[in-house]
This record gives C-alpha cells, sequence and structure tokens, in this order.
C-alpha cells in the first residue's frame, strides 16, 4: 500500500493565516455586495446636522456617498420651513448657500427623497438616494438693556424673547453706560462706574466683560443662571480716562479713546488684543470711529475726511476719504460703507447732508439729501437696504424743530420709504436684528428732578433719565419693508440702549 504524503503547504503556520484571512475577506466582499451595495447612495454629512446657527452661517453643505444627479438634488430638496438660497457643487460636495440670514427662534428641518445617483451612460438610471432627513435651529431672539426702574437701574439686563427668559447681569453698584455684545454671545463687552467714588465732572467707567450664561457649544440651550453674570475687568482708569469704544467684528480686538488724567493733551486711541497688554496706536487724533469688519483696521474721523488705519501702532493710514466726515456704518462682508458728507466745501449746500455708499471698488454713489440730522444707519444683512433714524427739520415761531423718523433707502434705486413716525426726541438709539426682520428703539422720557431716583442715568446730552420705554418695529420682509405692515409695538420692559444679540 503506498504511503499517504503530508500537504507542506497546510504545515505552515504562515500559510493558514493567509488563508483565514482570504476567507474572511471574501466573507466581507460577499456581505458587502449582498447586503450594503443594494441600499444605493446615501448622505455621508450634513454640515449642520443638530446644529444652533446664526446670521453669519450663510450656508451649509451636504456630502454624498456617490457622485449624484445633480438636477434631481436641486429639485428634490426641501427645507420646512422654506429658505431661499443657491446650490453650487464641488464632487461629491453641494452647498446651499442662503440668500438671507434664517430667522432667529425657529426651528428647521431639510429632507432629501426622490434624487438618484449619476452615471456616465444616459440610458442608466442610477440608483435612488437614500431618504434623508438633518434638523437644525437658528438662535433665540434676544436682547440687551440698560435697566431705568426698580432694582435694575443702572444694570445689564438680558431678555430672551423666544423664550421669555429675563437675566440681570451686573451687580447694582455698577453703572452700565454703553455695552457691545460679543459675536458668540457668551459675554458683554460694557463700560460702567461706581457712582460713589465718582469725581464730580470727570468720566470714570472702567471696561468690564460680563458672561451671559449663553453656550451653543453645550447640549444645553437655556441660558444658565449659574454661568451668568461673572465680571471680569478689562482696563481700569487709575492712569487713564476710558471714553468711546469699540469691539471687532470677530470679538478678539477693543479699541478705546483714553485721556491722560495727569495731562488731558494726551489723547488718543488704545487697542486691546485678545490675551494681550492695551497699547495706544499712537495715531494722529481724530473723532468718531469705527472698527472694519475686516478686524485689522479702523475707521476715524481725521480733520476734513476719513482716514482707514491698521490696528497696529504707529501703523500710517491704508487710506484717506477726504470728502467724508462720518462713517455711519459697513455692511456686514465689509465691502461697502454709509457715510455722511457734510458739504462744507460748498457754500451753497452748508445746511445739507448727504449720504453716501461707499464700495470698496472705489466707487461712490449719493443716496440721499437731507436738511435734517443723520442720526444712525445700518445695512440689513443683504446689504441691499440701508435702515437710517433722521430728522425732518421744519420752523415754527422762529424755532427749529426736529421730527425723527424711522427710514429705510433702497440702495439699488435710492427710493426712501417711511417706516415710522417718532417722538420729538434726538437721544435715540436704533438697533437692527441679526436677521434684519425687528428693529429696535428706545424712547427716553426726562428727568426734570436730578436728584430723584433714576438721576444717576443720563443721556449722551447730559438730561437725567427718569425712565424710558422700548419699542419694537417688526418687518414682515427685510429685503421689501412695507410700511403697511410694519408694526411699531411697545414692549413691557423699561430699557434704555437697546441691542440685538448677534
Amino acid at each position: 500500500m503506498k504511503k499517504k504524503t503530508s500537504n507542506k503547504f497546510l504545515q505552515q503556520p504562515i500559510d493558514r493565516v493567509a488563508i483565514a484571512l482570504m476567507l474572511a475577506l471574501g466573507v466581507i466582499i460577499s456581505f458587502l455586495v449582498l447586503v450594503v451595495e443594494p441600499t444605493g447612495p446615501h448622505v455621508r454629512d450634513f454640515s449642520w446636522s443638530g446644529k444652533t446657527i446664526g446670521a453669519n452661517d450663510t450656508g451649509f453643505l451636504m456630502t454624498f456617498s456617490r457622485p449624484m444627479d445633480r438636477d434631481s438634488v436641486e429639485n428634490n430638496l426641501k427645507i420646512d420651513p422654506f429658505l431661499p438660497g443657491k446650490f453650487s457643487w464641488a464632487g461629491l460636495r453641494m452647498a446651499y448657500t442662503l440668500i438671507y440670514p434664517a430667522p432667529y427662534g425657529a426651528k428647521y428641518q431639510v429632507s432629501l427623497e426622490g434624487a438618484r445617483e449619476r452615471f456616465q451612460e444616459e440610458d442608466y438610471q442610477g440608483k435612488p438616494l437614500q431618504p434623508f432627513t438633518g434638523n437644525f435651529i437658528t438662535r433665540d431672539r434676544a436682547i440687551a438693556y440698560i435697566g431705568v426702574e426698580g432694582d435694575e437701574i443702572g444694570r445689564l439686563v438680558l431678555f430672551d424673547l423666544t423664550k421669555q427668559q429675563k437675566s440681570v447681569l451686573t451687580p447694582p453698584n455698577l453703572v452700565v453706560t454703553e455695552f457691545i455684545p460679543y459675536p458668540n454671545r457668551e459675554k458683554i463687552l460694557f463700560a460702567a462706574a461706581d457712582p460713589t467714588t465718582e469725581q464730580e465732572g470727570l468720566q470714570e467707567e472702567k471696561l468690564y466683560t460680563v458672561t451671559t450664561g449663553i453656550n451653543y457649544q453645550s447640549s444645553d440651550k437655556e441660558i444658565n443662571h449659574d454661568l451668568a453674570g461673572k465680571i471680569e475687568l478689562i482696563l481700569d482708569n487709575k492712569d487713564y480716562q476710558n471714553l468711546k469704544f469699540d469691539l471687532s467684528r470677530d470679538g478678539k480686538t477693543i479699541v478705546v479713546r483714553r485721556v491722560n488724567r495727569n495731562n488731558p493733551a494726551e489723547f488718543g486711541l488704545w487697542f486691546i488684543k485678545e490675551n494681550a497688554e492695551p497699547q495706544p496706536l499712537n495715531n494722529q487724533p481724530g473723532g468718531d470711529f469705527i472698527i472694519v469688519p475686516d478686524s485689522k483696521s479702523i475707521a476715524i474721523a481725521q480733520g476734513e475726511g476719513v482716514a482707514i488705519l491698521p490696528l497696529e501702532a504707529d501703523a500710517k493710514p491704508i487710506d484717506f476719504l477726504s470728502q467724508y466726515g462720518r462713517v455711519l456704518a459697513f455692511s456686514r462682508d465689509g465691502r461697502a460703507a454709509a457715510m455722511v458728507n457734510f458739504n462744507t466745501q460748498d457754500p451753497e449746500l452748508r445746511y445739507q447732508r448727504s449720504i453716501y455708499l461707499v464700495t470698496n471698488q472705489g466707487t461712490e454713489k449719493k443716496v440721499l439729501d437731507t436738511n435734517g440730522s443723520i442720526l444712525d444707519c445700518q445695512f440689513d444683512p443683504s446689504a441691499t437696504n440701508l435702515f437710517c433714524l433722521l430728522t425732518d427739520l421744519t420752523t415754527e415761531t422762529n424755532l427749529y424743530i426736529e421730527q425723527p423718523y424711522l427710514a429705510v433707502i433702497n440702495l439699488q434705486t435710492n427710493q426712501l420709504i417711511r417706516l415710522a413716525k417718532l417722538p420729538q426726541q434726538i437721544d435715540l438709539q436704533m438697533s437692527l436684528a441679526p436677521d434684519g426682520l425687528g428693529i429696535l428703539l428706545d424712547r427716553v422720557i426726562p428727568n426734570p428732578d436730578p436728584s430723584a431716583p433714576g438721576g444717576i442715568l443720563r443721556t449722551n446730552s447730559g438730561e437725567s433719565i427718569a425712565t424710558s420705554k422700548l419699542w419694537l418695529l417688526l418687518l414682515s420682509s427685510p429685503q421689501s419693508p412695507d410700511p403697511a405692515t410694519a408694526r411699531l409695538e411697545e414692549l413691557p420692559l423699561p430699557g434704555w440702549k437697546p441691542r440685538w444679540l448677534p
């Protein structure tokens, strides 16, 4: 009988491992072919899934597992409530860019069903996309203001209009005079003084930040009152008085006008970078200023014009616009600015002021002439309209009377539409909502007795404030404001200098 020969191939351990791996790989491939493959293409990633977005979030990305028939995706994508936008593609990624910011205080659902993958063969119909549903929400409608009554006098108050929640953020020993919210809403920069330590005739404001209790990185979207109200001193007033200040769009730079206490001739702008010590800009002194949206430069009125300066010590001006005396506002993207020409060089127009639209491409366009005052202007999010606080100048019994009103100017047609007539009060504050659907105003009621309760608050013109009411103008459409539908209503919140949170 013939002896059986042993299989040397199976006797080697490494060969047995290789065979086991091949068998395992075959099982995996079979699983992918028989089980996974029939499911077809799917959405791998939706960039806004489960997120809270704000006005600076201009669009979302959707990434697919396979090349898609683009028309089928665009025709079947649904957003509820609807948000108009534009499609663009790059490989497996589709971008949907909003034409206008998503309205705040709302929940949204994005769904896609009926789309198909794309093949080069025209006769072959690709497999259908797995149905997809994603959700996101927008930030709550929230405002901040300075309280004027009761325990809130002089204190910074946060009010969530969506959830109807109020938080008093600052302590009673600090009287807040100005404030600016940070872009992430987690903090507010404010100037305040302790009235018990003030010297007569001197401004004693220091700069602080206070936490709001809002943190969109956490899973809890409610205001955390345990985290709200934490005060941090940013700039003292030991050697310098602190006057006007501004916060950059990215929240990383503060600019302050300061005056040396011992040498009032020494005054100018200082800047404070994030986690750095204050530094003087050492530029030529000037008037009103505003940080440019790029957060790297500043526009300041100097002499007979407006200078654009880098936010660096001892830097030379980038540009000088000699025909303008004031910058009202920049558009959100920084490509355009609304500026005031006081017409000082034309004697026939010396009582007339003009608003110009100036772009970073060097174009200049007059959009308004007025004999009244230009109190404030702000661009809507798409920079197609300019909302302004203006006045009509009338003469009665040899007295000049200014009647304020709120208007919107279409920057393409220069058409001015009056939205609301306002009380005869020049010291008005205006704040346009980040989604462009609401305008906050205040109505200050002067106090004839400075020693009465509330007398610690004073307007920019020095009047003592008895109380102040907040007003809200709701807009049905920020792109095409209609005075017939614009509703001006008083809020049950006594306050002053209201601002929307970004």
